[in-house]
Protein backbone atom coordinates (compact mmCIF):
# COMPACT_ATOMS: atom_id res chain seq x y z
CA UNK A 1 0.00 0.00 0.00
CA UNK A 2 1.72 3.67 -1.00
CA UNK A 3 2.09 5.81 1.73
CA UNK A 4 -0.01 8.82 2.11
CA UNK A 5 1.15 12.56 2.35
CA UNK A 6 -0.92 15.38 2.58
CA UNK A 7 0.10 18.83 1.47
CA UNK A 8 -1.73 22.37 1.88
CA UNK A 9 -1.31 24.80 -0.29
CA UNK A 10 -1.27 22.26 -3.12
CA UNK A 11 -2.78 24.19 -6.07
CA UNK A 12 -0.21 26.56 -7.20
CA UNK A 13 3.56 27.81 -6.94
CA UNK A 14 5.97 25.34 -4.39
CA UNK A 15 3.20 23.51 -3.07
CA UNK A 16 1.58 22.36 -6.40
CA UNK A 17 5.33 21.25 -7.33
CA UNK A 18 5.43 19.63 -3.90
CA UNK A 19 2.38 17.41 -4.51
CA UNK A 20 4.28 16.29 -8.62
CA UNK A 21 7.41 15.29 -6.89
CA UNK A 22 5.76 13.06 -3.95
CA UNK A 23 3.44 11.49 -6.68
CA UNK A 24 6.29 10.65 -8.84
CA UNK A 25 7.83 9.19 -5.47
CA UNK A 26 4.99 6.84 -5.14
CA UNK A 27 3.16 8.67 -2.54
CA UNK A 28 -0.82 9.06 -2.68
CA UNK A 29 -1.47 12.63 -2.38
CA UNK A 30 -3.92 14.58 -0.58
CA UNK A 31 -4.09 18.64 -1.20
CA UNK A 32 -5.80 21.44 1.35
CA UNK A 33 -6.03 24.24 -0.36
CA UNK A 34 -8.63 27.25 0.20
CA UNK A 35 -9.51 27.15 -3.75
CA UNK A 36 -10.76 23.32 -3.67
CA UNK A 37 -8.27 22.45 -6.64
CA UNK A 38 -5.55 20.58 -7.46
CA UNK A 39 -3.73 18.07 -9.19
CA UNK A 40 -3.92 15.39 -6.58
CA UNK A 41 -5.23 12.02 -5.57
CA UNK A 42 -7.71 13.90 -3.20
CA UNK A 43 -8.37 17.47 -2.22
CA UNK A 44 -10.64 19.26 0.02
CA UNK A 45 -11.08 23.29 0.16
CA UNK A 46 -10.41 24.27 3.44
CA UNK A 47 -9.04 27.71 5.30
CA UNK A 48 -5.96 26.44 7.22
CA UNK A 49 -6.05 29.08 9.54
CA UNK A 50 -9.49 27.27 10.78
CA UNK A 51 -8.39 24.06 13.39
CA UNK A 52 -11.32 22.47 12.95
CA UNK A 53 -12.14 22.47 9.22
CA UNK A 54 -8.76 20.91 8.51
CA UNK A 55 -9.06 18.13 11.43
CA UNK A 56 -12.02 17.69 9.30
CA UNK A 57 -10.46 17.62 6.42
CA UNK A 58 -7.52 15.64 7.28
CA UNK A 59 -10.10 13.01 8.41
CA UNK A 60 -12.06 13.10 5.53
CA UNK A 61 -8.51 12.31 3.49
CA UNK A 62 -7.59 9.76 6.05
CA UNK A 63 -11.06 7.49 5.45
CA UNK A 64 -10.18 8.03 1.86
CA UNK A 65 -6.58 7.42 1.12
CA UNK A 66 -5.59 5.72 4.59
CA UNK A 67 -2.84 6.91 7.34
CA UNK A 68 -1.24 10.07 7.24
CA UNK A 69 2.46 9.02 6.44
CA UNK A 70 3.97 13.10 5.76
CA UNK A 71 2.93 16.48 6.18
CA UNK A 72 4.56 19.47 3.96
CA UNK A 73 2.77 22.73 5.00
CA UNK A 74 2.81 25.47 1.74
CA UNK A 75 -0.30 27.29 2.19
CA UNK A 76 0.30 30.75 2.69
CA UNK A 77 0.14 34.45 1.47
CA UNK A 78 2.55 37.46 1.09
CA UNK A 79 2.58 41.50 1.21
CA UNK A 80 4.76 44.36 2.24
CA UNK A 81 3.72 46.47 4.50
CA UNK A 82 5.62 49.34 6.14
CA UNK A 83 5.35 48.12 9.61
CA UNK A 84 3.50 51.31 10.76
CA UNK A 85 0.60 50.46 8.43
CA UNK A 86 0.40 47.05 9.19
CA UNK A 87 -3.38 46.62 10.47
CA UNK A 88 -3.71 44.25 13.69
CA UNK A 89 -6.27 42.24 11.14
CA UNK A 90 -3.01 41.67 8.80
CA UNK A 91 -1.24 40.68 11.94
CA UNK A 92 -3.47 38.13 12.94
CA UNK A 93 -4.11 36.80 9.54
CA UNK A 94 -0.34 36.57 8.72
CA UNK A 95 0.05 34.41 12.21
CA UNK A 96 -3.05 32.23 11.74
CA UNK A 97 -2.59 31.09 8.02
CA UNK A 98 1.55 30.68 8.59
CA UNK A 99 1.36 29.55 11.83
CA UNK A 100 -1.78 28.42 12.53
CA UNK A 101 -2.21 26.32 9.68
CA UNK A 102 1.01 24.82 10.29
CA UNK A 103 0.14 24.00 13.92
CA UNK A 104 -3.29 22.93 12.67
CA UNK A 105 -2.07 20.56 10.26
CA UNK A 106 0.08 19.00 12.58
CA UNK A 107 -2.49 18.05 14.91
CA UNK A 108 -4.58 16.71 12.90
CA UNK A 109 -1.35 14.48 11.24
CA UNK A 110 0.43 13.62 14.03
CA UNK A 111 -1.62 11.28 15.30
CA UNK A 112 -1.10 8.62 12.75
CA UNK A 113 2.17 9.25 12.30
CA UNK A 114 3.14 8.66 15.91
CA UNK A 115 0.80 5.77 16.20
CA UNK A 116 3.13 4.21 13.51
CA UNK A 117 6.11 5.27 15.10
CA UNK A 118 7.45 6.64 11.47
CA UNK A 119 6.56 10.31 9.98
CA UNK A 120 7.53 13.22 8.40
CA UNK A 121 6.84 16.51 8.60
CA UNK A 122 8.15 19.49 6.34
CA UNK A 123 7.22 23.38 6.75
CA UNK A 124 7.95 25.43 4.67
CA UNK A 125 9.18 28.88 5.96
CA UNK A 126 11.06 31.63 4.46
CA UNK A 127 14.28 33.39 4.25
CA UNK A 128 13.00 36.08 5.45
CA UNK A 129 12.83 34.15 8.76
CA UNK A 130 16.73 34.19 9.01
CA UNK A 131 17.15 37.31 7.49
CA UNK A 132 14.21 39.66 7.71
CA UNK A 133 13.93 42.58 5.03
CA UNK A 134 12.29 46.25 4.85
CA UNK A 135 8.60 46.54 4.77
CA UNK A 136 8.54 42.35 5.72
CA UNK A 137 7.37 42.58 9.20
CA UNK A 138 4.56 40.06 9.46
CA UNK A 139 5.66 37.64 7.17
CA UNK A 140 8.97 37.52 8.87
CA UNK A 141 7.42 37.24 11.93
CA UNK A 142 5.58 34.72 11.59
CA UNK A 143 7.44 32.53 8.95
CA UNK A 144 10.23 32.68 12.00
CA UNK A 145 7.82 31.02 14.18
CA UNK A 146 7.02 28.51 12.05
CA UNK A 147 10.99 27.32 12.46
CA UNK A 148 10.84 27.85 16.95
CA UNK A 149 7.83 25.11 16.16
CA UNK A 150 9.23 22.93 13.83
CA UNK A 151 12.71 23.37 16.32
CA UNK A 152 10.48 22.50 19.34
CA UNK A 153 8.24 19.96 17.65
CA UNK A 154 11.28 17.87 16.04
CA UNK A 155 12.86 17.78 20.24
CA UNK A 156 9.52 16.55 21.21
CA UNK A 157 8.44 13.55 19.16
CA UNK A 158 11.89 12.35 17.45
CA UNK A 159 11.98 9.09 19.99
CA UNK A 160 8.65 8.11 18.08
CA UNK A 161 10.01 7.71 14.79
CA UNK A 162 8.45 11.49 13.22
CA UNK A 163 10.97 13.36 11.74
CA UNK A 164 10.66 17.59 11.51
CA UNK A 165 12.10 19.88 9.29
CA UNK A 166 11.73 23.02 7.37
CA UNK A 167 12.48 24.59 4.27
CA UNK A 168 13.59 28.25 3.47
CA UNK A 169 13.06 29.21 0.14
CA UNK A 170 13.80 33.01 -0.87
CA UNK A 171 12.09 34.34 -3.48
CA UNK A 172 10.63 32.17 -5.52
CA UNK A 173 9.46 32.42 -9.30
CA UNK A 174 5.54 31.70 -8.20
CA UNK A 175 2.13 33.89 -8.45
CA UNK A 176 2.70 34.88 -4.81
CA UNK A 177 5.78 37.08 -6.18
CA UNK A 178 3.40 39.70 -8.45
CA UNK A 179 5.30 40.90 -11.45
CA UNK A 180 6.44 44.62 -10.08
CA UNK A 181 7.95 43.03 -7.06
CA UNK A 182 10.78 44.29 -6.05
CA UNK A 183 12.39 40.99 -5.88
CA UNK A 184 11.89 40.41 -9.69
CA UNK A 185 14.01 43.45 -10.11
CA UNK A 186 17.68 42.94 -12.28
CA UNK A 187 18.85 44.78 -9.06
CA UNK A 188 18.16 42.59 -6.73
CA UNK A 189 18.89 39.51 -8.34
CA UNK A 190 22.46 40.63 -9.23
CA UNK A 191 22.82 40.41 -5.34
CA UNK A 192 21.79 37.42 -5.47
CA UNK A 193 25.25 35.33 -5.96
CA UNK A 194 23.07 32.83 -8.05
CA UNK A 195 21.71 35.97 -9.98
CA UNK A 196 18.20 34.80 -10.04
CA UNK A 197 15.07 33.52 -8.56
CA UNK A 198 14.43 29.75 -7.36
CA UNK A 199 12.00 27.40 -9.36
CA UNK A 200 9.46 25.90 -7.57
CA UNK A 201 10.50 22.64 -8.61
CA UNK A 202 13.73 23.02 -7.27
CA UNK A 203 12.54 23.70 -3.93
CA UNK A 204 10.02 20.52 -4.04
CA UNK A 205 13.24 18.79 -4.64
CA UNK A 206 14.28 19.69 -1.72
CA UNK A 207 11.35 19.15 0.38
CA UNK A 208 10.93 15.96 -1.43
CA UNK A 209 14.75 14.64 -0.27
CA UNK A 210 13.75 15.92 3.45
CA UNK A 211 10.10 13.54 3.08
CA UNK A 212 11.90 10.93 1.69
CA UNK A 213 15.84 10.43 2.37
CA UNK A 214 16.68 12.12 5.01
CA UNK A 215 16.58 9.77 7.26
CA UNK A 216 18.68 11.13 9.61
CA UNK A 217 17.64 15.13 9.58
CA UNK A 218 14.77 16.70 12.27
CA UNK A 219 15.32 19.84 13.47
CA UNK A 220 16.92 21.10 10.28
CA UNK A 221 16.10 24.07 8.25
CA UNK A 222 17.19 24.02 4.43
CA UNK A 223 17.69 27.05 2.92
CA UNK A 224 16.81 26.98 -0.63
CA UNK A 225 17.40 30.82 -1.28
CA UNK A 226 20.41 31.47 -4.48
CA UNK A 227 22.80 32.39 -1.61
CA UNK A 228 20.63 35.12 -0.22
CA UNK A 229 21.01 33.89 3.25
CA UNK A 230 24.94 32.32 3.76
Amino acid sequence: MSEVAIVTGGASGIGAAVVAALRRRGYVVGALDLSGRADADHVVAVDVSDGPAVAAAVAEMRSRLGPVGALVTSAGHYEMVPVSDISAQAWRRMLRVHLGGLANATRACLPDMLERRSGAVVAVASELAVGGADQDAHYAAAKGAILGLVRSLAAEVADRGVRVNAVAPGPTDTPLLAADSPWREADYLRTLPLGRLASPAEVARCVEFLVCDATFSTGDVVNVNSGAVI
